[in-house]
């Protein structure tokens, strides 16, 4: 009884600083507002594509380095009562997540002027996503200091209440992006079968090369990401891209121990733990023009050419869906993957069988990945308190009771909000 006294009260310690630390950015963030510099601007209501390609030439982001010293992963024996893996080696120890990441000791890359360069960020929405893809924007907008531009691929049933959402927010808060709403689109001759792979809509991501045909960068994120670090730093690691690079992507694993795909994956896949797809950087432009290399024909394949025949050969072998596709098309190409430490992509798998992401324990938490729902539900607090805090404090989504909350942050004199309720 003891001991378990003793966790919830580290716990409840943990979850206190994350939220002072959260709050500390939300202000830090807000203070910057006025640097801005840019005109108010209407958002578009209907459907089109970005004009223009980035310039993507510049200083990569600082402070990115190679750690060689190792990790006391099971510094902790206190046991996880959370475990979405099984057969687990018998020395892998577990504990709660986020409690061995150094969340609040980030580097801060130096300031740099982009001009008024947007980052290109692009999420698919389907079923009950609508909360959870709001917040995340409301991360992006609240973290950034140069502007954005959303890509939101949803279900027609979400384009109202998305653009209700978006169009109540501030005009201070506004100038830092524009948003398009799109719907969700699937080869016609195989729409249903992409559709059903692993989620709803997840598959929409591989097409994004296809349909965005004027983007030429692009950022995808899943809904369940936040970010705490601003989007422009992680667009900065195009600029690290070398000629062959086209996409980026953190290691599913870095603990080969605990991994997945090398324990269990019936298919190729990258490297040695595989790559995880929620956040995922890409050059359209290189994807598009780039010939693959592949297992089912000595000629090289566009992407266009290679998603639907890999699809055909690999369905009853692939378990999670578009990321296994994925994993095989780099696998086969693996020099045109830039591979990003794991602390851009923070998962509760790096840290409930002991803390598995170095870069995070030494540097930061840049952008935390709440897979596995523990947004929603008690099994990982500190995943859950962070998430609560971008929720509750900004109160983005037009139904909530705190929405005026976020119009006394932006605008000293807050006019009239409708009333949804």
């Amino acid at each position: 009884m003891r001991c378990y006294l003793q966790a919830f009260l580290l716990c409840m310690v943990f979850t206190f600083f994350s939220l002072f630390y959260v709050f500390n950015q939300l202000a830090s963030s807000l203070e910057d507002g006025d640097d801005w510099g840019l005109k108010e601007q209407g958002i578009p209501g209907g459907r089109s594509h970005d004009d223009g390609h980035l310039l993507r030439k510049r200083t990569g982001l600082a402070g990115l380095r190679e750690h060689e010293e190792g990790l006391d992963r099971c510094k902790s024996l206190s046991v996880s009562y959370w475990n979405p893996y099984w057969r687990l080696p018998a020395d892998v120890c577990g504990v709660n997540c986020l409690l061995e990441s150094s969340l609040g000791e980030r580097s801060i890359s130096p300031g740099k002027e982009h001009g008024d360069e947007r980052s290109h960020l692009a999420v698919v929405a389907c079923g009950p996503r609508l909360e959870e893809t709001l917040t995340m924007l409301k991360s992006a907008v609240l973290f950034s200091k140069k502007p954005l531009h959303f890509y939101i691929f949803a279900e027609d049933d979400l384009h109202e209440p998305f653009k209700i959402a978006l169009d109540i927010w501030p005009k201070t808060a506004q100038t830092k992006f524009n948003f398009t709403i799109y719907p969700i689109t699937f080869p016609e001759d195989n729409a249903k079968e992409w559709k059903k792979l692993f989620k709803p809509c997840a598959s929409q991501r591989l097409f994004l090369p296809l349909i965005l045909k004027e983007v030429d960068s692009l950022l995808y994120v899943d809904t369940d990401i936040i970010f705490l670090q601003p989007v422009e730093d992680i667009w900065d690691l195009l600029s690290k891209f070398d000629s062959s690079h086209l996409a980026a992507m953190a290691p599913e694993h870095e603990e080969p121990r605990i991994g997945w795909y090398n324990r269990f994956a019936r298919h190729p896949y990258y490297g040695k733990t595989g790559i995880n797809s929620g956040v995922m950087l890409m050059n359209m432009t290189r994807l598009r023009e780039k010939s693959f290399k592949n297992d089912m024909t000595t000629v090289p394949l566009k992407w266009g050419e290679i998603l639907m025949p890999l699809l055909q050969k690999y369905k009853l072998n692939i378990t999670w869906g578009d990321q296994d596709l994925l994993n095989i098309i780099f696998h086969h190409n693996s020099e045109s993957l830039y591979v990003f430490p794991c602390q851009w992509n923070y998962r509760p798998d790096h840290c409930i069988y002991g803390s598995n992401c170095q870069q995070a324990d030494q540097e930061g938490v840049f952008i935390l990945h709440g897979n596995r729902g523990v947004y929603h539900n008690d099994k990982q607090p500190a995943f859950r308190a962070v998430y609560e805090a971008i929720q509750k404090v900004a109160c983005l989504h037009p139904y909530s009771k705190l929405h005026n909350l976020w119009f006394l942050i932006f605008q000293p004199s807050p006019t009239k909000i409708p009333d949804f309720n």
